[in-house]
């Protein structure tokens, strides 16, 4: 299932970062999952875009931002600490994994040309 959504900017970075892990060796992956240990749910922009959850699992955190915020929070253009102080950033369930999503980015920035700054 395709991750990209017409007039959602977030969705082709979503998209890229999913190319990326799809990309990894099994070993490469299982490092992944296991620096992260979580399901992240990302609810952008002012409407709705739905693209499905893990079957049968909740997610462990959810972030809600706007589709602009999430663009430059990915491009580096913006901070994550003081987008959420600003009220620019919701955080529900384990807030402290917001921290681990930096890894899962940097970690696809060289095939994305993306950079995150969280």
């Amino acid at each position: 299932m395709s991750l990209a959504v017409d007039g959602f900017k977030s969705s082709a970075l979503l998209t890229q970062i999913d190319e990326h892990l799809k990309g990894l060796s099994d070993a490469e992956r299982a490092e992944q999952v296991k620096k992260v240990k979580g399901i992240f749910q990302f609810n952008t922009g002012n409407g709705e875009m739905h693209k499905g959850v893990v079957a049968g699992k909740k997610p462990d955190i959810t972030i809600d931002l706007k589709d602009d915020d999430f663009v430059a929070l990915a491009e580096g253009k913006a901070n994550g600490q003081k987008l959420f102080m600003s009220g620019k950033i919701k955080v529900k369930g384990a807030i402290m994994m917001a921290t681990k999503l930096d890894s899962v980015l940097n970690a696809a920035k060289e095939k994305t040309g993306f950079k995150a700054k969280l």
